[in-house]
């Protein structure tokens, strides 16, 4: 072999070896862009971006359509960046073997694992992570095109990997997000609670009105046993004396027995119902007022409504005052609008209502409750954690975890609470004494 045909093929050798060389190079540069837009797709905060939208800036648009389906995106990157990874550790293979010999895949193997840890992954995941929302921005314009070439292949690697799962009993939902948008939320304003960012009052409205949708109206309801009804039957001189001794503007009238309510007065109906007769015939004509004519015709609710559903329905008829009934059509309960609007402002006490329920708090750190508190009250009074799965009222908790129905002075500890009964009255807890251990 001549000198000339030396020097070429040491030409070749240099310029095959750069060739390589370059190629992996680019290669880690796509990696490294694959691995940073992820990051700052996943990690853009979609309120944020909507913002950055809503002010003209059409790379967050386009951010925003990209995230709209997740499971597309991240497809569509893991297997770009997954292609350029395993065709860069090819290409470092051959280019150490042409170097190294046997040996060059070992040392392939070590110096990749080191160039795509710290160029391909750590690096730029780090530089998007700093400000996800702009990053996300500026690398949408390159994944809109990309992701639409390979959603084909991303959608036949869905359909595979959700046969393979549904083989071996696990079954997804193809519209599930994966996670919930009021979750999401919910999650951020107790995580900003933590962190002192959000005070406890504005926590639980926020959390409060997010609950809505979760809560059904059984669970807030006043149970028919507390509910102030009037005997239709009863004389007009009684049934105007209760209703002017009542601290409420709408009570229910019932005939023969309390489970038939026929009616609902409103307090303002009757006033005028009053004025009317009084004007025309002089005070001894308050007896012949008809307060069944005056009375409105009862709304009748089923148990199982969601709070939310009941709220958009009380604004809809324009009324305030529901009774609950359940499956077979038996009373239960009661719900206004104010008891639902309370879930999310707290209590609303005006100069005429009763003031019940309240925390007694005591020197030692214990809390005196009544029996109908509802746990979540008390969990929002007392910032503890209380679970309301299998009872609404601290009493039904209590009875639910005795499996009884205790007598005064038995004290239960469950859920890192000591509850003791103070009060019962026939088969009612009415007051309990409640305190944190630990």
């Amino acid at each position: 072999m001549d000198a000339a045909t030396t020097e070429i093929m040491t030409q070749s050798y240099i310029s095959e070896i750069l060739w390589v060389g370059g190629a992996i190079l680019l290669l880690l540069i796509i990696s490294g862009f694959f691995s940073g837009s992820e990051t700052a797709l996943t990690a853009a905060n979609r309120a944020k971006l909507h913002g950055m939208a809503e002010k003209g800036d059409k790379g967050a648009k386009r951010a925003l359509l990209l995230t709209d389906d997740s499971e597309k995106l991240i497809g569509a990157v893991l297997l770009g960046n997954n292609l350029v990874n395993i065709l860069a550790a090819a290409l470092a293979t051959t280019l150490f073997t042409l170097l190294f010999g046997a040996n060059g895949v070992v040392v392939a193997t070590v110096v990749m694992t080191l160039l795509v840890l710290i160029f391909a992954e750590v690096l730029p995941k780090t530089y998007a992570i700093t400000n996800p929302e702009a990053a996300a921005s500026r690398v949408s314009r390159v994944l809109v095109p990309i992701v639409f070439f390979l959603s084909p292949v991303v959608a036949i690697i869905r359909i595979l990997v959700r046969g393979i799962l549904r083989l071996v009993g696990v079954r997804t939902d193809p519209d599930a997000s994966v996670l919930a948008a009021h979750q999401e939320i919910a999650d951020a304003i107790s995580l900003h609670h933590a962190e002192g960012m959000v005070a406890k009052v504005d926590r639980d409205r926020l959390l409060g009105a997010l609950d809505l949708k979760e809560r059904e109206i059984s669970e807030i309801m006043l149970h028919r046993s507390d509910i102030e009804m009037i005997d239709a039957d009863s004389s007009p001189g009684d049934i105007l004396a209760q209703c002017l001794q009542s601290s409420h503007t709408r009570i229910p009238l019932y005939r023969n027995e309390p489970e038939n309510i026929i009616g609902v007065i409103h307090a303002k109906d009757l006033l005028r119902a009053v004025h009317e007769q009084v004007s025309n015939k002089g005070l001894e004509s308050l007896e012949k007022v008809d307060f069944l004519a005056v009375a409105k015709p009862p709304y009748f609710v089923p148990e199982t409504t969601s709070l939310d559903d009941q709220m958009h329905e009380f604004l809809r008829r324009k009324v305030h005052f529901g009774l609950v009934v359940d499956e077979y059509g038996a009373l239960l309960g009661l719900i206004t609008l104010e008891d639902i609007l309370e879930e999310i402002v707290g209590e609303i006490v005006d100069e005429h209502d009763v003031v019940e329920g309240d925390i007694s708090r005591e020197t030692d750190g214990t809390i005196i409750v009544d029996g109908s508190m509802t746990i979540r009250d008390i969990n929002r009074q007392c910032d503890w954690s209380l679970s309301d799965e299998h009872a609404n009222t601290v009493a039904g908790l209590v009875i639910h975890e005795a499996q009884m129905i205790p007598a005064e002075g038995q004290v239960f500890s469950f859920q890192g609470v000591r509850f003791e009964v103070l009060k019962r009255e026939i088969n009612r807890l009415t007051k309990l004494k409640l305190r944190k251990i630990g």
